[in-house]
């Protein structure tokens, strides 16, 4: 690609049509402050001469690995870190995605579940979990001459407890959704007119946050909650969570869908399927799926001193 050309130009020619029979420029019938954010990312992967992004398949890195695609081409790499707090099927559509995306992909191997300060899961277990990928990444970043290394980070996380986000400053991960402020709803909107057909894809964090703080985390576990939630997801329940305390699995899913779960599933099947995974007891949480429910737990002194 010639790399010379005006960034912030760059791909508008190459954006799908819009909805509704619209076959213009769909960027001109955009929100000009989501117009004015995309140009100022392409404008910050222009800028790289090289980028390793650290991409989970999610879709805040699935847009920013998107778009250091477009920008960098060959001088691009997305790297996805596989461990038992991945399911194989997330893996895999990483890979599909990236495919789809047409980046280079690469695939590392991180043991958090090593790490006693990770399987201890205190409230600031994601520290220990991104100090291990990013000290990963900065290894394999050095290795092959990439000068930047960047993660899908949007606005909205800034607002929400994410330790996480320390162990990424401190080796000098940048954020570029999160630099220019674009928030979840519009790297959707953004992730949509790019074409990528998973822009409505559900957050599916690391099975480990499927745990109560302080509950030991374990290979054994993680493999436990992860089958129960490919068995709900097999029923047809896209958006759907596992917590698992001890011996007890609560479900839960989006609030107007609780009422239709419990009318069209068999919850004498649901049961035992779950049983068969290891688990004791079944529940349904019925206030529904909240982000960051296991968080409540927590008061002011905790998260100042984690």
């Amino acid at each position: 690609m010639n790399t010379t050309q005006d960034p912030t130009a760059s791909r508008l020619d190459l954006l799908p049509p819009g909805e509704g029979g619209t076959t213009a420029n769909p960027l001109l019938e955009w929100d000009p402050v989501l117009q004015r954010k995309f140009q100022q990312l392409v404008q910050i992967f222009a800028e790289m001469e090289q980028v390793l992004v650290a991409y989970s398949g999610g879709v805040d890195s699935s847009l920013v690995a998107k778009l250091a695609c477009d920008q960098l081409g060959e001088r691009a790499l997305a790297v996805t870190a596989a461990s038992p707090s991945l399911l194989p099927e997330d893996l895999e559509e990483a890979i599909q995605q990236a495919r789809q995306i047409g980046i280079r992909h690469q695939i590392v191997e991180t043991h958090e579940l090593e790490d006693p300060s990770y399987a201890a899961n205190p409230v600031n277990r994601c520290y220990f979990c991104k100090s291990h990928l990013h000290d990963t990444l900065r290894l394999l970043a050095q290795a092959q001459g990439y000068n930047h290394v960047v993660d899908g980070l949007n606005a909205d996380d800034l607002a929400d407890y994410r330790p996480g986000t320390q162990a990424a400053r401190e080796r000098g991960v940048r954020s570029p959704l999160a630099e220019v402020g674009m928030s979840k709803l519009e790297v959707r909107q953004l992730s949509r007119h790019l074409g990528l057909s998973w822009w409505d894809k559900p957050a599916q964090p690391c099975l480990s946050s499927r745990f109560p703080y302080g509950e030991a985390i374990t290979a054994e576990k993680l493999r436990r909650v992860g089958a129960a939630e490919r068995y709900l997801r097999s029923l047809g329940w896209r958006q759907v969570r596992v917590r698992s305390e001890k011996d007890t699995a609560r479900i839960e899913l989006p609030p107007d869908q609780i009422v239709e779960f419990v009318q069209k599933t068999n919850l004498e099947a649901l049961v035992k399927a779950l049983q068969s995974f290891g688990y004791l007891y079944v529940s349904l949480d019925l206030e529904g799926y909240r982000s960051g429910k296991l968080n409540r737990v927590l008061n002011l002194s905790q998260l100042a001193t984690s």
